[in-house]
């Protein structure tokens, strides 16, 4: 509940920031310290004035003296680069307050294989095109043809110019984690699990929450774990976490439950991975699911239409980042809006660096689907 408490004065700091901006600039360093007084920033011993610049012994309020610097309660304070990016720090140099009962390990054993590799077309009856060309993994008893056409519906809603928030993040299995860096072997004892927000799935909603917060969307990520000491109960548990925050918040219309695959055999475990822009990135996965009359989910078609639409998004920013949709009969408290939704991001024999990545890429691509829907909305 703190996180929530901190997201939530985050926003109003940023707006605060943004509203006076222009002004402390006009006034020059003393402006800009007299702001952050006001806005409770300032104290003798963390901020002064030297040769007519701030300088501050506080990392966040030394960030905050630049116009082309953004506000994300997930990372601190980032610069942004010409396309209004968000630069952030690797996983591997970020360190936590407080690790928790489980560790992210600092020595390996060797175990089994890792095996490399970029997933492609999917050929099979259950599998059929998008238009824009990604494709969907149909389990259920529906016809292909039926879902292609309810792929090409629009979703039910559509954001608008509010401060409040409209997106909620959360994390059903919070401890879920990942390789440390490219290696030919995945370790022998470590569970690829941790109470280390740096080193585990919370990190990946972190880099999806600072896109869309630098682009003004509202954004809640709820990082309670909901998975340990006890694995069993996970989505009752991210359930009764996310429910009160959508009663809050009824302007919330997109809800993504981000984990991570295990993708393995006997012998080796996978690295799924694809290059965009000179770096590598884990390749992603999301999960619809569908009703086959006991999971009380009546609106599960809507979710499919904004489940299509990202997928198709994906598809034109960065193609082959996301595998087929996997639409299948699974419940994953998708019922809650019709914007439901669980991404899969990596593996667990991803690194840390190229899930983040995915979750750079896929808040941006969310980005610019969210504003495509306003625009629309808005015609």
């Amino acid at each position: 509940m703190k996180r929530r408490k901190r997201n939530a004065m985050g926003r109003v700091i940023r707006w605060a920031i943004l509203l006076t901006l222009p002004v402390t600039a006009a006034l020059g360093a003393k402006g800009m310290k007299s702001a952050f007084e006001v806005l409770g920033f300032y104290d003798e011993k963390s901020v002064a004035v030297v040769n007519g610049k701030i300088s501050c012994d506080k990392p966040v309020e030394a960030d905050l003296l630049s116009a082309e610097m953004v506000l994300s309660k997930g990372y601190g304070v980032y610069a942004q680069v010409e396309r209004g990016e968000v630069r952030l720090p690797s996983p591997l140099d970020m360190v936590s307050d407080n690790a928790g009962e489980k560790p992210y390990p600092t020595s390996w054993t060797k175990g089994v294989g890792i095996v490399r590799s970029t997933y492609g077309k999917y050929s099979g009856n259950t599998f059929f095109n998008l238009d824009g060309g990604s494709q969907v993994n149909n389990k259920t008893s529906l016809s292909n043809e039926l879902l292609q056409r309810e792929s090409r519906i629009a979703p039910d809603f559509t954001i608008t110019d509010t401060i409040e928030p409209q997106v909620l993040i959360y994390h059903t299995h919070t401890t879920e984690s990942f390789e440390p860096f490219v290696r030919e072997n995945m370790d022998a004892e470590f569970n690829y699990r941790t109470t280390d927000e740096t080193k585990n799935i919370v990190m990946v909603g972190n880099a999806i929450q600072a896109e869309l917060e630098a682009k003004g969307i509202g954004v809640i990520h709820v990082t309670e774990i909901h998975d340990y000491p006890s694995y069993n109960g996970s989505y009752g548990r991210s359930r009764e976490s996310i429910v009160p925050i959508l009663e809050q918040y009824p302007e919330i219309k997109v809800a993504l439950d981000i984990h991570r695959d295990a993708i393995s055999g006997d012998d080796y475990a996978a690295q799924p991975f694809i290059e965009i822009d000179g770096r590598e990135a884990a390749q992603i996965m999301i999960i619809s699911g569908c009703d086959d009359g006991t999971l009380n989910m009546p609106n599960y078609l809507k979710n499919f239409h904004f489940a299509s639409a990202l997928q198709r998004q994906f598809e034109a920013d960065y193609p082959s980042l996301a595998r087929p949709i996997l639409f299948d009969y699974r419940h994953y408290n998708q019922d809650l809006t019709t914007g439901s939704l669980l991404i899969e991001v990596g593996s667990h024999g991803n690194t840390l660096e190229q899930v983040q990545y995915s979750g750079q890429l896929i808040g941006r691509s969310l980005c610019r689907l969210l504003e495509e829907m306003k625009e629309n909305g808005q015609k």
